[in-house]
């Protein structure tokens, strides 16, 4: 494992309004100068201390009904319209207090903005020399960045101490990529895409391998359920398996109805429901308790995409599913969950989505926030929901 410290004695505390606001990392660097760069390169951090400083997630039911037809919506100042990309944008994540959000992707740059759909201003930009970035994700206890790309190892970002990790390659594994992953909602695990139908479990904590699991077919997608005592994967065979954690077993794998190559996963928050996504653009949505129980049919198959599902993401109160393709432009709908049927008025008519590659929804689910391969992060407003 490979340490950097970054200062961590400034907690994101330091402002110098000359600054560019870039911090950059290589292993040419020392640990010294990457501190004293990091020291001179925050901006806003008020508002970050804030964020860090709020314990509690704003996460928030709507207590209405969201009624299906016309999603009311409006475009607002694009969220990292002060320091777009000029590479494609595979990761937007807001932090759990709904004013961070992240942006990353292939300039191997990770970006934090403040929220506030007037002006969402930069706060930080790192850049990680030897990482084009496929993915990055907030820990759901917002302490941590896990970021990854097609390397055998991949980072972690320490918000408060200012500090980065690099990791791997893992212990008694040979994976070239680690760059599919997903954060257990109880922040404690990552679970890694592994080679030939394998799936890598690594503690947060120490960042150690702790587990493996292993599919009958390549490994492709993930989801986590239960408070991250349960794990969905999908893949190469067309079968969803649920794992449980607890004693790293299989208790249940069926076919995915129609499906030859599991592409995506999503769970609702409750956990109640699931979405599978494959390579043929159909998107299969099961109750998971009766899925479990032997019922194979989806409680719906929505075939709006015609190229590869590629995400999938319920919003926090599980009434809308984002579904969508980086293979064709505006590939992306907006499904009213309690009729399954698609929003009217989306994707906007006259403004392009471009390729979409990744989308995320804030806690209290104000805003919406959707990267694409132009390098531009789209937000919106949402306005049946009060909170951001």
């Amino acid at each position: 494992m490979r340490h950097i410290k970054l200062n961590p004695g400034t907690e994101w505390a330091q402002f110098d309004s000359r600054s560019r606001n870039d911090t950059s990392f290589d292993d040419e660097s020392s640990d010294e100068e990457n501190g004293a760069v990091l020291a001179h390169n925050y901006k806003n951090v008020e508002a970050v201390e804030d964020i860090l400083q709020t314990n509690e997630s704003l996460v928030v039911r709507s207590s209405t009904k969201l009624l299906p037809g016309r999603l009311e919506y409006s475009r607002l100042v694009d969220a990292n319209a002060e320091d777009p990309s000029n590479a494609p944008i595979n990761s937007v994540q807001f932090h759990r207090n709904a004013q961070l959000l992240l942006a990353a992707g292939l300039d191997r740059r990770l970006r934090f903005f403040q929220i506030d759909g007037k002006r969402n201003t930069k706060i930080q930009s790192i850049f990680l020399d030897d990482c084009p970035i496929r993915k990055a994700s907030f820990l759901p206890d917002g302490s941590q960045v896990i970021v990854a790309g097609r390397r055998k190892f991949f980072y972690s970002f320490d918000l408060v101490k200012a500090k980065v990790d690099k990791i791997g390659p893992l212990v008694g594994r040979e994976e070239k990529s680690l760059e599919v992953f997903e954060v257990s909602p109880d922040s404690s695990t990552i679970a890694f895409v592994g080679n030939e139908g394998y799936i890598l479990l690594v503690s947060t904590k120490t960042k150690e391998l702790i587990g493996t699991l292993k599919m009958n077919g390549t490994a492709r997608s993930l989801a986590f359920a239960d408070d991250g005592q349960q794990l969905l994967s999908s893949g190469g065979d067309g079968q969803v398996y649920h794992w449980d954690l607890r004693t790293r077993a299989c208790f249940h794998k069926a076919v995915d109805a129609g499906c030859i190559n599991g592409t995506s996963l999503s769970t609702s928050p409750n956990g109640k429901l699931f979405a599978a996504g494959s390579d043929s653009g159909i998107v299969n949505v099961y109750n998971r308790e009766e899925f479990l129980g032997g019922k194979r049919k989806p409680i719906k198959i929505i075939e709006n995409l015609t190229t590869k599902v590629d995400f999938l993401k319920f919003n926090n109160d599980a009434q809308i599913l984002a579904i969508s393709s980086s293979m064709k432009k505006n590939s992306l709908k907006l499904i009213h969950v309690p009729s399954f049927t698609v929003f009217s008025n989306w994707p906007p008519l006259k403004k392009s989505l471009q390729y979409p590659l990744c989308l995320d929804f804030s806690p209290g689910g104000g805003f919406m926030a959707m990267g694409n391969a132009g390098g531009k992060v789209l937000l919106y407003k949402l306005h049946h929901y009060n909170h951001a």
